[in-house]
């Protein structure tokens, strides 16, 4: 057996798997750091507990990858949704035979940072109302039932990749319009539960106060570790050290650049103040926009793709602040819906019209390329079909989840009306990051009335 592994492994390329090694430990802090952005939005006394969360991902899916999650989404098998419910049960097998130039196990650590990401980012639609042991539970079940399965669809071999032809270089649909939706799915829930949550004296689903981020630091350290950790996201998706990552990484950075200057311009021209948070959403937006389509586009589509996110998700981000969301009950407080969701849709498609196959193939890989470049008119409505599933997949079957979990004594969704006033890191930890906002706000309680202008 250790013969067989060996020479399995003497078959591996040294060079791209140190590459993929590396982009692996990079990639990791951004699942943390997720959470550190959630803390820096939230109100003083939830901030511990808009962090914990992403602390919570990153040991329950490396669990859940092992034992299951990785089989479910890379399994051999041609099933459309699912790969193999026991072939890499608990990691059998999964050791250094070549998925491609690299070790399997390595292949599978670098694919688990996606998952953990996308949960991270998923689980933000719990900020400041949801519980942290429903959460827990969320994770578990959202990794194995929601994640796994479409990440087999796009790139394990199943119906949007290996039928439709979708291209989703770095994840447009499995990453943002998952982890956008689901949010989306957890918040509405718990604004209009319809079980345990809803049946308590104890609870009232209300509106959450729109409030001013509160920790700007946070929200500065979160952006610089999450952009320059998004360089190695995108360029170790192509799984080798060739010209098609390095071209990945920087249009990535460019994306994101162009994303937070147009973003807080924007904003100074409204306003006329620069703002730290419309520079981080902008770059997120960027970021978002250019996923699917690292691999695809060269540097000036690029540019003009991190423009055009920071236009459409900034505008989508108005939304939230309208009497409208505020008569239903509408809450985006960590902004997944405006950025993820809505940027996700924008980058899939985005990635049907302007894909050039010459730039694919500086990887090695043959695709038919968009409308623009190449005049391939189907895969517009392939990357819309995919955006389809995608969402409808996520929101769905996210609901379904939190909607069961619900039911389930103890493991109420909503928090009590006092921890929510009062603020949940106390009631829901032991410990507080006991931050300080802006004077304006230092009466302010999440079940107070107002709201604030969009910057």
């Amino acid at each position: 057996m250790a013969s067989s592994v060996v020479a399995a492994w003497e078959d591996c390329d040294k060079i791209d798997t140190l590459f993929i090694l590396v982009c692996t430990v990079i990639c990791w802090t951004i699942v943390p750091t997720v959470g550190i952005a959630y803390s820096g939005y939230t109100w003083r006394r939830n901030s511990l507990t808009a962090a914990l969360p992403a602390v919570l991902v990153i040991s329950i899916c490396s669990i859940q990858w092992f034992v299951l999650g990785y089989s479910l989404a890379y399994g051999p098998g041609n099933g459309w949704f699912f790969g193999s419910w026991t072939a890499h049960l608990f990691h059998r097998d999964v050791l250094s035979s070549p998925v491609g130039t690299i070790p399997a196990i390595l292949f599978s650590e670098f694919q688990l940072v996606f998952e953990a990401t996308v949960c991270a980012i998923a689980v933000g639609g719990f900020v400041e109302r949801g519980t942290i042991k429903s959460c827990a539970v969320f994770i578990a079940l959202w990794s194995t039932f929601i994640y796994c399965p479409l990440a087999h669809m796009v790139w394990g071999g199943g119906v949007l990749g290996e039928e439709l032809g979708v291209l989703d270089f770095a994840g447009g649909t499995p990453v943002h319009v998952c982890s956008g939706a689901t949010a989306t799915a957890i918040s509405l829930y718990l604004s209009y539960p319809l079980f345990r949550s809803k049946k308590s004296p104890l609870r009232t689903p209300t509106h959450i106060r729109l409030h001013r981020p509160g920790n700007s630091f946070f929200q500065l350290v979160s952006m610089i570790i999450i952009w320059g950790s998004w360089l190695a996201f995108d360029a170790g998706t192509a799984l080798a050290l060739n010209f098609q990552s390095v071209m990945a990484l920087c249009v990535t950075n460019l994306c994101a650049a162009s994303g937070a200057l147009t973003w807080s311009v924007m904003a100074f021209l409204e306003s006329g103040k620069w703002s730290l948070d419309a520079t981080f959403m902008g770059a997120i937006s960027g970021l978002v926009m250019i996923t699917p389509s690292a691999g695809f586009i060269d540097m000036p589509t690029a540019f003009f793709f991190g423009v055009f996110g920071a236009v459409v998700c900034r505008q989508a981000l108005r939304i939230k602040f309208t009497k409208l969301a505020h008569k239903w009950r509408w809450v985006d407080n960590g902004d997944t819906f405006a950025t993820h969701c809505v940027g996700g849709v924008a980058a899939t498609v985005m990635t049907g019209l302007f894909a050039r196959r010459e730039v694919a193939a500086y990887g090695g890989l043959d695709v038919p390329g968009g409308v623009v470049f190449d005049g391939n008119v189907r895969q517009l409505w392939v990357q819309i079909v995919e955006v389809l599933v995608g969402f409808s997949w996520s929101f769905f079957g996210s609901w379904l989840i939190i909607a069961g979990i619900d039911c389930i004594p103890g493991l109420e969704v909503l928090a009590v009306d006092k921890h929510i006033h009062e603020g949940l890191d106390f009631h829901e930890t032991e410990e507080s990051l006991g931050i300080l906002v802006h004077p304006e706000e230092e009466d302010y309680t999440p079940t107070d009335k107002g709201t604030i202008a969009l910057d």
